[in-house]
């Protein structure tokens, strides 16, 4: 029966460990690039970006117009009426066209014409010179294009920070979770020595008292403990984006065998590599062409073109009429210069801005830089600490049980020398964890992932 008892337990085992849901980091990172909605919504506006540029490029070439028109007016839009009367006839010598003695009559005529026509232009114009806004708009297009690509980088990075920061976090939880588990089997070890004791006489109901208040607030801290691990996989899955999964157990374990000094680099070298950076590169790039855009508004513009027409008169016995020309377009805002010197004023204060915000900038993302550096030795110092704080802990367990078994150490000192390993066992796990968290933000503010 003992043999058939351990064979099911191990098999129900089996099958619960079976059914949960294991992820490493870079799967974590993973999911969450694939299914994170801002990150999607940003490579559509890549998509939209490189649609304006191709609209943009579109302006090197002619444009090509048609237009028809057609009306009926009231009235004839040319009307004309001459007077009957003898005209001289003419015998081919200018010097008796005056003193002719023989004469014709003419009766007289009315003119009527354009009160129904169709028109129909084709018109071809080729932009020669347009102040240089042909050539900047496109590269502002292009520009518009890298700027999208720098930011959804830049979402991407933040993702994946976020991620990764909670990924440890909930890491962090499922290893005071083992530590709560341990200090459990201790008191519960703690407890049956006590009760036999109580029932042999050597000991008081005090004593067992003791121990059941610790097992109580073990159980109300275990009980915070697990709403807390369940809140945070519902945001860590929130985050990845899948279904909350109860079972989901995380893979990695809180490596912190590389010194701070691993991870080192300079910042001035790092600094160029942050997509920040890059985009405040882009923000300075961009108010300079639009410095050159607003000064094309105030360029003279420069166009040759064709244009063809057809007049079809809508009457019987009218011939209709056919032609084209070839022409050369020249435009000179002259009376825009004088309000123009203000708008390219005002576009090179707007200049001047983006350059002194870069410049600020730069300064406090080398601070940023520096900051988190600093966090990482800090993490990295505090870590030392918890560590020969938690080997104490256990060194005085171990004296302590000794102690008590020999009547030496009250029961009290031997729980308080319990909770003190457990105490220090989850601030080591904090401090590792902080590490890991310092660690990942200092890869990140670097230029790294």
């Amino acid at each position: 029966m003992k043999k058939i008892t351990i064979i099911i337990v191990a098999l129900i085992t089996s099958a619960a460990a079976y059914s949960q849901t294991a992820l490493t980091l870079e799967q974590s990172k993973s999911l969450a690039l694939k299914n994170n909605k801002a990150l999607q919504n940003s490579a559509l506006e890549i998509e939209a970006a490189h649609q304006v540029k191709k609209t943009a490029f579109t302006n090197y070439f002619p444009k090509v117009s048609a237009n028809v028109l057609g009306f009926q007016a009231i009235n004839p839009l040319i009307e004309y009426k001459m007077e009957g009367g003898n005209l001289p006839v003419y015998d081919g010598n200018p010097a008796n066209l005056g003193t002719a003695t023989q004469f014709a009559y003419f009766p007289g005529m009315e003119l009527s014409m354009l009160q129904r026509s169709a028109i129909g232009i084709l018109n071809i114009a080729q932009p020669i010179y347009a102040g240089g806004k042909i050539s900047t708009g496109n590269k502002l297009a292009a520009l518009n294009v890298d700027v999208k690509e720098k930011q959804q980088q830049l979402t991407e990075n933040e993702i994946l920070l976020k991620t990764e920061q909670q990924y440890w976090q909930l890491i962090s939880l499922q290893e005071k979770q083992n530590t709560l588990e341990k200090y459990e089997l201790l008191l519960n070890d703690v407890r049956k020595q006590v009760d036999d004791a109580f029932k042999s006489g050597l000991i008081i109901k005090n004593d067992v008292l003791k121990v059941q208040i610790k097992q109580s607030e073990l159980e109300a801290n275990k009980n915070k403990l697990l709403n807390g691990k369940k809140l945070a996989t519902m945001q860590f899955c929130q985050t990845i984006g899948i279904p909350y999964d109860s079972t989901l157990v995380l893979q990695e374990v809180i490596d912190i065998s590389q010194s701070p000094y691993q991870y080192y680099t300079d910042n001035q070298n790092a600094l160029t590599q942050r997509t920040e950076y890059q985009l405040l590169e882009k923000s300075v790039e961009a108010t300079q062409l639009q410095t050159k855009m607003k000064t094309g508004d105030y360029m003279p513009t420069v166009a040759v073109g064709l244009a063809g027409y057809h007049i079809n008169m809508l009457e019987k016995g009218v011939n209709n009429y056919t032609n084209g020309l070839a022409y050369v377009s020249v435009s000179i805002p002259i009376s825009d210069w004088w309000g123009g010197s203000y708008a390219i004023k005002e576009q090179k204060i707007k200049q001047r801005i983006a350059e002194n915000t870069f410049e600020d900038t730069k300064g406090l993302l080398n601070l940023q830089m520096e900051k988190a550096w600093t966090d990482v030795n800090e993490a990295w110092k505090q870590i030392a600490i918890m560590k020969e704080t938690a080997i104490q802990a256990e060194e005085n367990l171990k004296v302590s049980k000794t102690g008590y078994e020999s009547g030496i150490v009250t029961l009290s000192d031997l729980l308080e020398a319990q909770a003190l390993v457990t105490e220090t066992a989850d601030k080591l796990t904090d401090a590792q964890t902080q590490y890991k968290l310092a660690v990942t933000t200092y890869l990140q503010v670097t230029g790294r992932k």
